[in-house]
């Protein structure tokens, strides 16, 4: 049997730990430099507050009804979610963790499900404030139904397991079929083409027929609905093929040394990725580009080999720097750019250059930055050409405090 715990609406959460006094409140967080609402708590889906809407357009209305705003504060959320993941590896090895805010866990041994399912709950609140729903079922699909009912369903507080699936038809049918995992908007269009409306329309569908038509994968989720396993635990993370680091700015930028320090500065975060996931890479790819909305529109790209394959940060940088020099134009101003490594390799498998290559001290160098970093805080060690101003870098003007990765930010308590 399966459990995905999944946090509910996981960044506005994040805010309201450190800030009790907001709990019962609405909390909408934003996109990168402030753009469009990306999470809302209950209460601001309760005043109809839209999701993805740009900030200057809803602004009015979040004043209207109090609402509070946060930028989005990716420090904090990683940590907190680290340690949510954590606590949940406490209950059982076999765990895949699937996104930031949630993870598919095995049950087994236990008698009262849903039981074991509230304890989970409870657990999670107790020791990390995060309000968090529970779907039980014996296959992944069927789980993350599971917890979609639960996040919908008042009666049954937070935990849903799905058994003796002729009881649940009732709700099947009301479920559209688009709120099943793996099952996009333009597959559902299709699928609406056929009759395929809802979720027990998807359950009846004869698998072959689907397959044919829609392909294997969809097969295999209409045998995952009739608790036909098809889908395993991957309690190990698959590598990336590509790593890709890109940002918009907070401004126009038409200075090339800004630019240029904006790509070193993504290059430097993609390869902190690439050695995470032990990988090297072989080429690279540097873009710029105007805002779509712009009167004088560019947009430009260029993909770089590399002598050897690397996960060196200043190797890759010095080439995306090079590459950005020329595809850059004058006179336009840039909304956007991004790096992407390519063609990736782990580095266990790796025939040495004699006369580059990745050598031991490079190694170590690389080794030392990723431990400064991870234990004084993200760029507590950085390369010179990153800058230091960063005046394009990111706009969050409402960003709450890392409470739980900068010391000087730890909240204080005055008795």
């Amino acid at each position: 049997m399966l459990a995905l715990v999944d946090c509910n609406s996981c960044y506005a959460s994040c805010e309201q730990i450190f800030r009790p006094d907001l709990r019962g409140k609405p909390v909408v967080v934003l996109s990168n430099n402030d753009g469009c609402i990306v999470t809302r708590n209950s209460e601001a889906k309760a005043l109809s507050i839209p999701n993805l809407e740009p900030y200057f357009k809803i602004k009015p209305l979040l004043d209207k009804h109090q609402v509070k705003v946060f930028s989005s504060n990716y420090e904090l959320y990683g940590d907190v979610s680290a340690r949510i993941m954590t606590l949940l590896s406490t209950l059982d090895d076999n765990m895949e963790i699937y996104s930031i805010d949630e993870a598919f866990i095995q049950l087994s041994g236990f008698n009262d499900l849903v039981s074991h399912g509230q304890l989970i709950k409870k657990l999670i609140w107790q020791q990390q404030r995060m309000p968090v729903c529970v779907g039980i079922a014996k296959t992944k699909t069927l789980a993350k139904l599971a917890n979609h009912i639960a996040k919908k369903s008042k009666k049954l507080d937070g935990v849903c397991y799905l058994s003796n699936l002729t009881n649940w038809i009732n709700v099947f049918r009301k479920i559209p079929v688009n709120n099943i995992w793996g099952v996009g908007s333009r597959i559902a269009k299709r699928l609406k083409l056929w009759d395929i409306i809802s979720v027990q329309d998807l359950r009846l569908q004869s698998p072959k027929r689907i397959r044919k038509e829609f392909g294997v994968t969809l097969e295999r989720t209409i045998l995952e609905l009739n608790e036909i396993h098809c889908f395993d635990l991957e309690t190990q993370p698959q590598p990336k093929k590509e790593v890709f680091c890109s940002r918009s700015f907070s401004k126009k930028v038409f200075s090339i040394q800004e630019i240029k320090e904006s790509i070193a500065n993504y290059a430097f975060r993609a390869t902190e990725k690439l050695r995470r996931q032990n990988c090297l890479c072989k080429k690279i790819y540097v873009t710029v580009q105007t805002s779509r909305f712009s009167d004088h529109i560019y947009s430009n790209g260029l993909t770089v080999t590399l002598p050897f394959p690397t996960s060196d940060c200043r190797v890759i940088i010095n080439s995306a720097i090079k590459a950005t020099e020329k595809i850059y134009q004058q006179g336009y101003g840039y909304a956007r750019a991004g790096v992407g490594l390519l063609d990736l390799s782990t580095n266990t498998n790796i025939q040495p250059d004699f006369f580059h290559g990745n050598s031991e001290q490079s190694i170590k160098l690389m080794r030392t930055i990723d431990q400064l970093n991870n234990r004084f805080g993200s760029e507590s060690i950085f390369i010179a050409s990153q800058g230091i101003r960063r005046a394009w870098s990111m706009a969050r003007n409402f960003k709450s405090p890392a409470y739980t990765t900068r010391i000087s930010d730890l909240p204080i308590v005055r008795i």
